[in-house]
């Protein structure tokens, strides 16, 4: 070989040379990086997506659970209203030379008679026992009365135990207890409530009313489903955490506060998804094992070892040909250069064309591409969106609701039902001014009106107990403001304040202004709360407070006054002009 060709041979495997090694650091480093993170990204993903689920689950699930544990408040207030009960338990708690079997026989004959005729969803109820005030226990679906407190010392064991001091403490509020108080068998748990008077003017107890449920009806709380985990059902009592239900009995419980418990589980190698019920005040977990949730992952960090180190072996072989294509000509064009600059030949401009130019129409293609997969992708996402909105406004059928709502209407006329008619056109008024044709704003005279109609419904539901005073000033009626601000504030008065309080109740709605600022409390004579906590809790309060922020901005606030047995006070503030343009509308003529 002559020594020329020999030197360019030698420059040209040093230039590949140096190129290979180049294209070696740069890839299969980033490839092997590109694995570790897309693992842990898998990973951190799959935990982000198990928690945000179960978090949706558990929200649905407490859903439901108001719903049914709504029932058995309502059923605990059939009975409380009833008058021969009521007529019982007085007798038996006066009058100490009462023949008990006699009065037993009667009381559970007369519960089992309510059991049957309650609207109230009773699938679930176990058991229904009354205590007078001498502790003579009646009791409907049990076989025993007393249960675990039968014997001499009977008394003694009901009065030092903890649910018949919480029933007292109450003051009348449905109390939830982990378990079934009369038996020990984990099947069922309690609801306890104080029995008052409700002819006494100061509402004074004549007893107390037990209703024990059956531990299945968490089955559909939480749908039956066991895969993915398991749920739980956890309470806090006086220094330790019990739990009501548990789809997984082995799972380890330390005692302690909840905190502590959820402390303790994820210690134990659990990923821990908690969510308050603020009806019972207990907590709805979702326990999942760590390794259980993430077992698929050590396949794909396997998978995605293997993938890299396969894209890092043909990289380095196309790497190999590759560096030789692009080499050659720059050893070509060296060369040529040589020549040119020594005069030997002429520098050839189609070659510029030829290989330069090559290069620059594959990444002019290469963007048209990219731009063209770009337009669609926001077409597609565009037709997707308006696919959605079109599905959600075909599901609302005001129509069919409004029509349905006036045959009943004119039927109850036809029956001379004044009741079940007004409460049909209340209905009917309240959905229209909840639905405003889609608008987002309502005048504050429509708002005050769909109150009145919510109201009217209510009084007729619980015989005329809730007097409303409304003290708006007319100036600020023709204002707009966003839909359902007030009423659910009101709701809230009602189920919260006013329904377990014994007799009638007030609620007061004011309105004024404050320079640019409109003011308006909603406040009721209830039963009141001590810990201000709960409020975070609701729905109805939460939604109102997040649309106030939302629409109006920071300059609003919602605040919430409260003192147990006194009542509760929710203000409102805002300033009207701070509404964003695209949520206003012109009023209707």
């Amino acid at each position: 070989m002559p020594k020329r060709r020999l030197l360019e041979w030698l420059r040209f495997k040093k230039i590949r040379s140096r190129f290979l090694a180049a294209m070696i650091l740069l890839i299969v480093p980033s490839i092997m990086l590109l694995g570790y993170i897309s693992f842990n990204i898998t990973k951190d993903t799959l935990t982000d997506m198990n928690e945000k689920t179960n978090l949706d689950h558990l929200r649905t699930s407490s859903e439901v659970a108001d719903l049914l544990f709504r029932n058995i408040n309502n059923f605990h207030l059939s009975i409380v209203v009833n008058d021969a009960i009521r007529q019982s338990l007085r007798s038996s708690g006066e009058n100490s030379g009462s023949q008990p079997d006699t009065v037993n026989s009667t009381t559970s004959s007369r519960l089992k008679g309510l059991i049957s005729s309650s609207f109230a969803d009773t699938r679930y109820v176990t058991s229904v026992c009354l205590l007078d005030l001498k502790l003579h226990t009646y009791c409907f679906g049990r076989s025993d009365d007393a249960g675990v407190y039968e014997g001499s010392d009977k008394i003694a064991k009901i009065t030092s135990s903890d649910w018949y001091k919480a029933a007292y403490e109450s003051k009348g509020k449905v109390v939830y207890y982990p378990s079934d108080i009369f038996d020990d068998t984990n099947k069922s748990f309690s609801t306890v409530k104080l029995f008052r008077d409700a002819e006494d003017p100061g509402g004074e107890p004549i007893g107390v009313l037990v209703i024990n449920v059956s531990k299945t009806i968490f089955d559909k709380v939480f749908g039956g489903s066991k895969e993915n985990g398991s749920f739980m059902v956890l309470s806090e009592g006086t220094g330790s955490t019990k739990a009501v239900y548990s789809h997984n009995d082995t799972v380890p419980l330390a005692g302690g506060t909840i905190s502590e418990t959820l402390g303790h589980l994820k210690d134990e190698g659990f990923l821990v998804n908690p969510y308050y019920n603020q009806a019972t005040s207990w907590t709805l977990v979702h326990l999942v094992e760590s390794k259980e949730l993430l077992k698929h992952t050590q396949y794909i960090g396997l998978a995605t070892t293997l993938i890299a180190a396969a894209f890092a072996v043909t990289a380095l072989i196309l790497s190999f040909f590759i560096s030789g294509t692009i080499t050659r000509p720059l050893l070509r064009l060296k060369k040529m250069m040589n020549d040119w600059t020594l005069g030997k030949r002429d520098f050839p401009a189609e070659f510029a064309q030829d290989e330069v130019g090559v290069i620059g129409e594959t990444f002019k293609r290469i963007a048209r591409e990219n731009e063209e997969l770009n337009a669609r992708l926001i077409n597609s996402e565009l037709k997707e969106r308006e696919a959605e909105l079109r599905a959600l406004q075909s599901q609302i059928k005001p129509h069919f609701l409004y029509n349905t709502l006036d045959s009943i209407y004119w039927m109850a006329i036809l029956q001379n039902n004044k009741e079940v008619a007004q409460m049909a056109v209340s209905l009917s008024e309240s959905f229209k001014l909840s639905l405003n044709k889609g608008k987002e704003t309502i005048l504050v005279y429509n708002e005050l009106k769909h109150i009145e109609h919510y109201l009217n419904i209510q009084n007729i539901r619980f015989n005329n107990r809730f007097h409303y005073i409304e003290e708006v000033e007319e100036s600020i009626k023709g204002l707009e403001i966003m839909k359902l601000l007030l009423q659910p504030l009101v709701e809230n008065a009602i189920y919260h304040g006013l329904e377990p309080k014994v007799g009638k109740g007030t609620i007061r709605l004011t309105g004024g202004t404050d320079g640019p600022y409109l003011i308006f409390t909603v406040e009721d004579d209830g039963v009141g709360m001590a810990d201000m906590a709960q409020t975070e809790q609701g729905y109805g309060m939460r939604n109102v407070k997040e649309r106030l922020s939302l629409s109006y901005g920071e300059g609003s606030s919602l605040t919430v006054w409260s003192r147990e047995g006194e009542g509760t006070r929710v203000t409102l503030r805002f300033n009207p002009s701070n509404l964003p343009k695209k949520n206003r509308h012109s009023p209707e003529k």
